[in-house]
Parts: C-alpha cells; sequence; structure tokens
C-alpha cells in the first residue's frame, strides 16, 4: 500500500512501530523493519555509545529503512543527530518539537524529520521549520498524552498542515489503518501493540498483564513525573496518587540520582537537561524534579519485569489486545485487513444496509 508516507521513508507500509522507551531497541526495531514497516529506536535511555551499538545492531539485522527517536531538549541533542547523520539512519523521529537549527541540519544531511506533536499548532510550527512529516497522537495513547482524541485532533492537524501526517493512538489493525486514511492521514503509528509482539524484549510476566487489561484498568495520571501520563492502573499507580508531595520528590530525587548513574550523566548535564525541559514545557522545578521518576519506573516493569514496583505505560487499546504476534504476523495482518476493508466498500453490486457504495 503506498501512501505519501511510505514514499518518503521508504517502508512497503505505512505503519510506525513507536520509539518506546526501555522497549524500542534493535530486537523490536529490526523485526518492525523486516516486516515492511518503520521500526523506531527509543534513544532517551541509551547512552551516546549505547545508541551507536543499538543503531549498527539493527543495520546488522535489516537493509531496511528505520529510525531514532530523540529528545529534542536533551543537552547532548546535538551529539545525537550527529551519531544518526553519520551512521546513516534515515529518519529522526522527535519526541519534542526540534530547533529549527537541527531540522535544518538533518535535511541537509538527507534524514528525514517525522516530530510527535499533540496539537494543532505544534504541527503547523514544525511545518513551517522544515519537517518532513508529523506524527499526531490523540489522547488514547500510551505514555505522556493530551487530552483531545485522535478522532478530533488528526483532521485538525490534516487539515493545518501540508506534509504527510500519521495518526497515533487507539490503532491496532486493518480497520484502524482505513479509517485513519480516510482522515486523511498517510498511515498509523502503534505502541502498545508492537509491545506486545513476540519481538518485545518486555517480560512475559510483565505482557501478561498487559493482556489482562481491560480498557477500564488504563488511567492517566500526573502523579509519576507532574505530567498527565497514560498508563495501566495498578496499586503502585494509586500509591504514588496517595502520596505527598514531599514523599513524591524524596523518591524522585533517588531516581534521578539512579538514572545519572545509569545514563553516565554528569550531575550538571542533567540540571541542563532539566532547565531545557522547564523551558520547554513551562513546568515547576519540583515537576522537572518529578520527571526523573519516569525512566527508572518505567525500567523496573519493561527491563526487570517488576510490575510492583514499576509503572506500565499503555493506550486505551491494550483493553481489546489478546495476542502476541510476531512483528511479521501483526503487520501483514495489519495489511490483508486493510485490504479486505477496502475489497468491501468498493466492491461493485448491491450493499446491504450500513455498507458503503461504490465512490463516484
Amino acid at each position: 500500500m503506498e501512501t505519501a508516507f511510505t514514499r518518503l521513508v521508504g517502508v512497503r507500509h505505512p505503519i510506525v512501530q513507536t520509539g518506546m522507551g526501555w522497549v524500542a531497541g534493535p530486537r523490536l526495531v529490526s523485526a518492525a523493519a523486516r516486516a515492511g514497516a518503520l521500526g523506531i529506536l527509543a534513544s532517551a535511555t541509551m547512552t551516546t555509545e549505547q545508541l551507536r551499538a543499538a543503531v549498527q545492531e539493527v543495520r546488522s539485522r535489516t537493509d531496511a529503512p528505520f529510525g531514532v527517536n530523540l529528545r529534542a531538549d536533551a543537552g547532548d541533542a546535538a551529539e545525537r543527530v550527529r551519531l544518526i547523520i553519520d551512521e546513516g539512519v534515515r529518519v529522526a523521529s522527535f519526541a519534542l518539537a526540534p530547533s529549527r537549527e537541527l531540522i535544518v541540519r538533518l535535511k541537509d544531511a538527507g534524514v528525514v524529520v517525522i516530530p510527535s506533536v499533540g496539537a494543532r499548532r505544534h504541527a503547523e510550527k514544525v511545518a513551517a521549520w522544515g519537517a518532513d512529516a508529523v506524527i499526531v497522537q490523540g489522547g488514547e495513547g500510551g505514555g505522556h498524552t493530551g487530552e483531545v482524541a485522535t478522532t478530533v485532533l488528526l483532521p485538525q492537524v490534516v487539515d493545518a498542515v501540508d506534509i504527510p501526517v500519521v495518526a497515533a493512538g487507539g490503532f491496532r489493525d486493518g480497520r484502524g489503518l482505513v479509517a485513519a486514511l480516510a482522515y486523511g492521514a498517510a498511515g498509523i503509528a502503534m505502541g502498545t501493540r508492537f509491545l506486545l509482539t513476540s519481538d518485545s524484549t518486555v517480560p512475559d510476566a510483565v505482557k501478561a498483564e498487559y493482556l489482562k487489561a481491560t480498557v477500564k484498568d488504563v488511567t492517566v495520571t500526573t502523579a509519576v513525573d507532574g505530567l498527565p501520563h497514560r498508563m495501566l492502573r495498578t496499586e503502585l499507580v494509586a500509591s504514588l496518587e496517595r502520596a505527598g508531595r514531599a514523599r513524591a520528590l524524596a523518591r524522585a530525587v533517588r531516581h534521578a540520582a539512579a538514572f545519572r548513574k545509569l545514563s553516565g550523566l554528569s550531575w550538571p548535564r542533567m540540571v541542563r537537561d532539566g532547565l531545557a525541559m522547564k523551558h520547554g514545557k513551562d513546568l515547576s522545578w519540583s515537576q522537572v524534579l518529578l520527571a526523573a521518576n519516569t525512566p527508572m519506573l518505567l525500567k523496573a516493569s519493561m527491563v526487570e519485569g517488576r510490575t510492583d514496583l514499576g509503572v506500565m505505560a499503555s493506550g486505551q487499546v491494550v483493553g481489546v489486545i489478546e495476542d502476541l504476534p510476531s512483528c511479521a504476523e501483526l503487520v501483514g495482518r495489519v495489511m490483508a485487513e486493510a485490504h479486505a476493508v477496502l475489497d468491501r466498500l468498493y466492491a461493485p453490486g448491491p450493499h446491504p444496509p450500513g455498507t458503503l457504495p461504490p465512490p463516484g
């Protein structure tokens, strides 16, 4: 299925596997890429040396295009951009709007720039700065999220910009892909659905917790890092919400120290990153400090399998996911379903009530 997005990045199918911290590593990304989707490495939880090794590992597993997701507000963002250029990565994805200078530098080197956005004005800004495409996530999506549903936000963004738009938030199958295309998107991005594949390195016990969840078991909380964060509702999340501000900040300090040791960042670098985050998102210092909770609480679940000590970011779509296919099986199934839906919509002859006649 060819769209403006597939032509832009050179993949076979208009599907993106999103860059999830601690989840989107070389194994998942290379499996998604081999399946014909755009796999995206999550680099925020990697050192630059780990990122270079991960990029080289993906390339050793597949010749297909893939991308790297970056934090635009990281103090070493320019260094990571240079790494992407040097390693010949096809796509640079950004969780926050990159600066105009970073966009220009990447585009001059032939890298496709695709920021993720959660509002129409953000899409308009990065499009004006030269972004090649945008991923727009509605409120159904997992992790940090907004309040506007995909079905409302997506057409707003499609109407506002003249670059390819990829829809995220609430997608898992071929029907969703066709719906996104009908809204004017050029593809879909999926996080939770790719997390729940056999190629994902998330521990089996954690995957089992996701598979047990219903749509009512997903909540949005600000207790983890001061920002709206969609995740599975667990006793740990409830305890974080019950904890007072002083306890939350003390925990954040401990997690900041642990993440500093894990990432190899110096305290001055972490302070600079905090300043960038504070100004970029207009946060208080307490919110910046609370943000240190996120990587370590996610690592506890996604890497260590400790659901009692970690949180599980999740889109609402988890409540209707029931299996763990490989990436190849998942992408193949999504595309087969999409083509079947389109064939049904455009089939000639009589149409039962509730179906659409052929166009024109």
